[in-house]
């Protein structure tokens, strides 16, 4: 992964002093692009039209592409009145959203603004969202397509336009308070304080960065300025149905967060494993098997079900620190051994307490449940000791080999 500077003196030593790195800027713009090199020339030339000289400005692209982008970026930087850096990822972890916080990390200026490649977010209104956060105080400001002046013309077709709203709905239904005073949670195009952005804590998956942002760093003032969304200048959408499945996935992940929300997906998923389960013990006792032994071999389609689901709505970012094969024996065992601990945990409850069958039979199911997420937790999905340190890279526009 390499960075890159035009107009400037380039170091080559990744390790830079203080002395090494520049002033902040007033503002760092991060474009993440991917094989969006016939917009560039033309995102550059209306940036620097939009940017005042008064403004201190340093833009850095983020780079996941396959084509000559990196080139082109850095030919048409030489024409550029402002210092223009790209980082070329040879891995690109966390799609756009990655790219981003990538960007983030490096960014020299105490505002950074996010936007795409494509001319969609309109370079124009770069200098007004950060304006409106200083006169605002705020540390976050959204470019709507939802408040009075906005629009959404440049989605093409009616069918993006029902999912980009059906998705708006959706995360604020899932994150009201979170969200508030946000109307366009699915906007790429915002301007947010490097100060509230805690890159260590963020998970991004895809290209909804916004809502990772607004969800995990919790921005404390948030304001928002309208903006038309424009027609594509070249090039195709990146938006596809695998993107959309990585979003739903990513709003999973940022809605159980927290361990009393995994509690209760944990327990909704354990609902819908009785479907596989009792379709199983119908075809097995259907084709002559006892129900005995059926209802043994019924269980583990329910298991396999329920290790599949919570893989991947509950504990995808957990998922490394054991090969899938232990995690899934590992599930199955206790999945199991909730049947062998539930039975005398019944007997104890009517004998020693004195309750009927049915009251000890959901008090048991209750008291395994909380048994069976708590060792899930603990001995399948093991959460992360300590922190792997993550150097901080100079101001973006500096050159450095980032290993």
């Amino acid at each position: 992964m390499t960075t890159s500077r035009t107009g400037a003196e380039e170091l080559g030593d990744p390790e830079l002093s203080a002395a090494q790195v520049a002033e902040p800027a007033a503002v760092t713009v991060v474009i993440p692009t991917f094989n969006e090199s016939a917009n560039i020339r033309e995102l550059l030339r209306r940036l620097t039209e939009s940017v005042p000289s008064r403004l201190p400005c340093e833009v850095l692209f983020v780079d996941d592409s396959t084509d000559d982008t990196p080139d082109v970026i850095r030919d048409a930087a030489q024409d550029c009145p402002f210092p223009v850096g790209v980082l070329h990822r040879e891995d690109p972890v966390g799609g756009l959203g990655g790219a981003v916080v990538e960007g983030i990390r490096r960014a020299g200026s105490d505002w950074v603004v996010v936007m795409d490649a494509d001319l969609q977010h309109p370079p124009a209104l770069v200098p007004e969202l950060v304006a409106a956060g200083e006169r605002s105080s705020a540390d976050l400001v959204v470019a709507s397509r939802y408040i009075r002046g906005g629009s959404r013309e440049g989605l093409a077709g009616g069918y993006r336009i029902a999912v980009s709203r059906g998705a708006t709905w959706l995360t604020k239904g899932l994150f009201p308070r979170r969200l508030h005073g946000v109307s366009d949670p699915m906007s790429g195009f915002f301007a947010i304080r490097r100060s509230v952005v805690h890159a260590d804590a963020l998970k991004p998956l895809g290209y909804k960065i916004l809502l990772e942002l607004a969800v995990r760093c919790r921005p404390e003032r948030v304001t928002e300025v309208p903006f038309v969304f424009q027609d594509r200048f070249a090039g195709e959408s990146k938006s596809t149905a695998r993107e959309g499945m990585r979003f739903l996935s990513h709003l999973a992940g940022l809605r159980t967060a927290s361990a009393a929300a995994r509690m209760v997906g944990f327990g909704l998923i354990g609902l819908t494993g009785f479907v596989p389960n009792l379709v199983a013990l119908h075809l097995l006792t259907g084709a002559g098997m006892h129900y005995l032994p059926a209802e043994i071999v019924a269980n583990q389609f329910g298991v396999v079900w329920n290790f599949l689901l919570i893989e991947t709505l509950l504990f995808r970012d957990r998922r490394r620190h054991r090969h899938w094969a232990d995690r899934f024996g590992r599930f199955a065992l206790l999945a199991n051994a909730d049947l062998l601990l539930r039975i005398p945990l019944i007997a104890l409850f009517v004998a020693q307490l004195g309750m009927t069958v049915l009251p000890a039979t959901a008090l048991a199911l209750l008291t395994t449940f909380v048994i069976r997420f708590a060792a899930t937790e603990a001995l399948v999905y093991l959460p992360v000791r300590g922190r792997a340190r993550v150097r901080e890279a100079g101001p973006a526009p500096v050159a450095a080999e980032v290993p």
